[in-house]
């Protein structure tokens, strides 16, 4: 890397792809790659990771805009003037919160822990998020079209704590499954703690909060 290329900045997102097509490149193989919303918010991030291969899970904003998976593309009728020229939904996107609100949760356990089975609640349904390309509507308004279609995953903790995902698990995948893949990033993040407490990782830049 020269000097020009090191004066570039790159967001936190970007250094963790690089950081993937590195150890890709190194011959290492993926069973699924996990982050926290930090970088799961950034569509370009799960853009070029989907780009890549490898199975995702990572976070999102409880306010990130999403479309339910069977939102249909249709030209609208213009009242007055020359015919739209590009496709738009049929329907408005919502936050994944407000998608997931009338969901049916389920109590699932994904592991035993030290005092016994580790559980809380999970709901989840296919959706397609609102990070495409952006559209000027009838309104006036920008508005983002529909992206790829994957799982959105809500938990809902006993402290009444909500969070959420989404992954490019199979469309089969099930509940257990898919919060047994989102709550290992527990055991890598207990991982990076012990190594900045004992290794003195904290004090390397570079360290990122990614986890695979």
């Amino acid at each position: 890397m020269d000097t020009k290329d090191r004066q570039i900045a790159l967001t936190k997102p970007e250094i963790a792809i690089e950081e993937i097509d590195r150890v890709i490149a190194s011959g290492a193989r993926f069973g699924c790659v996990l982050a926290d919303s930090g970088y799961g918010s950034s569509g370009p991030f799960r853009q070029a990771l989907s780009e890549r291969g490898p199975l995702w899970a990572v976070g999102l904003s409880r306010r990130q805009n999403v479309y339910p998976a069977d939102v249909a593309l249709i030209f609208p009728v213009a009242k007055t003037g020359r015919r739209r020229k590009y496709h738009i939904p049929d329907r408005p996107p919502v936050s994944a919160e407000a998608m997931l609100a009338d969901e049916k949760w389920q109590k699932v356990s994904w592991r035993r822990g030290t005092k016994g089975r580790l559980s809380c609640l999970f709901v989840a349904c296919r959706v397609r998020v609102a990070d495409g390309h952006k559209h000027r509507m009838l309104d006036d308004r920008m508005q983002c079209m529909p992206g790829d279609e994957v799982w959105l995953v809500g938990e809902r903790r006993s402290t009444g704590e909500q969070k959420y995902c989404v992954s490019n698990l199979p469309t089969d995948t099930t509940l257990k499954t898919l919060a047994a893949t989102i709550k290992a990033r527990w055991v890598c993040e207990q991982a990076h703690q012990q190594l900045k407490e004992e290794l003195g990782l904290d004090h390397f830049e570079g360290a990122c909060g990614l986890t695979h």
